[in-house]
């Protein structure tokens, strides 16, 4: 199976960006411009703060996937300040982001942490797009895999059954920086995932899981990035905000 029998998969994270009014744009620009010819090729799916993510449900298209940026790993309790994945079903929503490198990097989350996430979400029916990737000192210092497969690890044996995984690769050091890994970098580390899904899940994960890549990608430099074999689509920051957004959805249209 090649990455054209694996649905092409963009994913917009629109982190602590927003207010009603300027939502309201971003949704009249997505519903108008994102037909359903576009959605039998590509599956679209964006993630507003927690605080819109009904706002949002309620008015984007049907067809187009509303995810969380986070969520704990118990059902209810004492955990001021968070949400759960029966919260996010409720609401009409069935995808979570979990593992995002700012999760990781500013708030401190483990491994361990993702993985217990990983568990309880997916336990609760909802769809996950688990991020991996390594900062630029992990990089330099020729650590990119081991990085990258320590927390596949984690995430892994959290998961007992793949359909609902879509991973995301992101290295850190090209998150908002504009800095981007070439295609050629980018397929390289996609490459080695699918083997190691091969060598540590099954044969089958790594045909079907998709990997998308994240890091600056733009309407610019998305459709270099989605002919590599290994790399299924895109989770993607600052231009999911923007109009170019269209171009990355149809960057392999």
């Amino acid at each position: 199976m090649g990455h054209q029998e694996r649905k092409f998969f963009v994913g917009g994270n629109w982190k602590m960006n927003g207010d009603k009014k300027s939502l309201d744009s971003i949704i009249k620009m997505m519903n108008e411009s994102i037909c359903g010819k576009t959605l039998l090729n590509t599956e679209v799916v964006c993630s507003p703060p927690t605080c819109y993510l009904e706002y949002v449900r309620l008015r984007m298209a049907y067809g187009i996937g509303v995810a969380a940026q986070n969520c704990w790993k118990a059902e209810k309790g004492a955990f001021t300040g968070d949400i759960s994945p029966a919260m996010i079903k409720d609401l009409g929503c069935e995808w979570v982001i979990l593992g995002h490198s700012e999760r990781r990097n500013v708030f401190g989350e483990s491994d361990d942490l993702i993985g217990e996430k990983v568990s309880h979400a997916l336990e609760s029916g909802l769809k996950i797009i688990p991020c991996i990737g390594e900062k630029l000192d992990e990089r330099e210092a020729g650590k990119t895999e081991e990085v990258v497969f320590r927390q596949m690890t984690h995430i892994a044996r959290n998961i007992k059954d793949w359909k609902h995984v879509v991973i995301a690769y992101e290295p850190v050091w090209a998150i908002g920086t504009g800095k981007t890994a070439t295609p050629d970098q980018a397929q390289e580390v996609h490459l080695a995932l699918r083997k190691w899904l091969l060598d540590n899940v099954s044969a089958d994960v790594a045909k079907k899981t998709r990997i998308l890549y994240g890091g600056s990608v733009t309407g610019k430099n998305c459709r270099e990035l989605a002919t590599k074999p290994d790399i299924d689509g895109f989770l993607v920051g600052g231009a999911s905000l923007k109009p170019e957004i269209v171009d990355i959805i149809n960057a392999r249209q």
